[in-house]
């Protein structure tokens, strides 16, 4: 949506304060057909000191020169700033939407996933830009069998593991429970940086807004948070038609869709299990008690499509315990790097 898109770029968005960001619009006969931004995030610079910039926010009509002069400006900015290499797409960080399309234009994307045409990266590698990760979306059958083996163990757990929705009663603990297990779980994967206080109170607020209770699962060990997952309602399904405005009807049909049509998808973009219980038995029950405990939710509200995104090509705990219940990777999309004193 316009406004969505109007609010990330203003000066309210939290992450601002901890990075820089210079953005460009290319024009051609004074038309705009082109932009791109930049950015140097001051946490991801004191956690890894690899001097690497990024780009992002890139739309552009299918043309080599405009996709050169844009990536160039964007190199040459970072460069200017000690930056050594590049990497993106990100709009605007790690933490937001980010990779680029490159498998799986078959079916429309979740929301906030990005759905760049085939051409975005066929110009990128003519622009010298390879591969740094891929990152894998999967869709999950609801009608997913937990392996016996997990059945058993979370039947021997009962005693002392509990799933549980979010309190909505006791909202901001509640988010500040979500984030340290998920900065807790996150903290040894690739590119991670952490979220800001400002930044998760952020996404607080559209889950506040867009959540239902259900479709936050809280895992307890003897009365300890230790796991939780995150399901967002798919509103590109509510809004697909509105063309990016919702002014001056969109907003009454868009209340009205999500509170009475409701999504037919979601995605589970937050999961996460503390560190001390990766590659144990009491994980797996965690992680697919959760997935089961909102598979249960999906079906209340008649969900009839789940994406998980986004995996890492290797996170191979997570991509195992997906296919062990049959669930499959149907769209890569992929963060490209450059090297920029070459």
């Amino acid at each position: 949506m316009l406004i969505e898109r109007t609010q990330h770029l203003s000066k309210n968005n939290p992450y601002f304060s901890h990075a820089e960001v210079q953005c460009w619009t290319a024009y051609r006969n004074h038309q705009p057909v082109g932009r791109i931004s930049a950015q140097i995030d001051a946490f991801h610079q004191t956690r890894y000191h690899d001097h690497a910039g990024f780009f992002g926010m890139l739309e552009a009509k299918p043309d080599i020169q405009i996709f050169r002069e844009l990536l160039g400006t964007a190199e040459q900015w970072l460069r200017e700033r000690g930056m050594r290499r590049i990497l993106g797409p990100f709009n605007l960080s790690i933490n937001q939407e980010c990779g680029l399309l490159i498998d799986g234009f078959h079916t429309p994307p979740m929301v906030m996933m990005g759905h760049a045409p085939p051409y975005y990266r066929q110009l990128l590698e003519a622009n010298g830009y390879q591969k740094a990760k891929d990152l894998f979306a999967y869709h999950i059958d609801l009608n997913f069998n937990i392996p016996p083996v997990i059945q058993k163990a979370i039947r021997k757990a009962e005693s002392s593991v509990t799933f549980r929705s979010l309190r909505r009663s006791d909202f901001q603990q509640e988010l500040r429970t979500i984030q340290d297990i998920f900065e807790d779980a996150w903290s040894g994967n690739w590119g991670f940086i952490p979220f800001s206080t400002e930044e998760f109170a952020a996404i607080g607020r559209e889950m506040r807004l867009l959540v239902p209770d259900s479709f936050v699962q809280i895992a307890e060990v003897d009365g300890t948070p230790e796991a939780m997952l995150v399901a967002f309602p798919n509103i590109n399904d509510l809004i697909r038609d509105l063309q990016g405005k919702l002014w001056p009807v969109g907003w009454l049909k868009f209340l009205w869709r999500l509170k009475v049509s409701l999504p037919r998808t979601a995605r589970v973009a937050l999961m996460g299990v503390r560190k001390r219980y990766h590659g144990t038995p009491l994980g797996a029950v965690l992680a697919f008690g959760m997935i089961d405990s909102v598979r249960q939710a999906g079906r209340t509200r008649r969900i009839e499509h789940v994406e998980l995104s986004w995996i890492l090509e290797d996170n191979v705990g997570m991509r195992n315990m997906l296919h062990a219940i049959g669930c499959a990777p149907y769209k890569t999309y992929r963060i490209f790097e450059k090297d920029l004193i070459s």
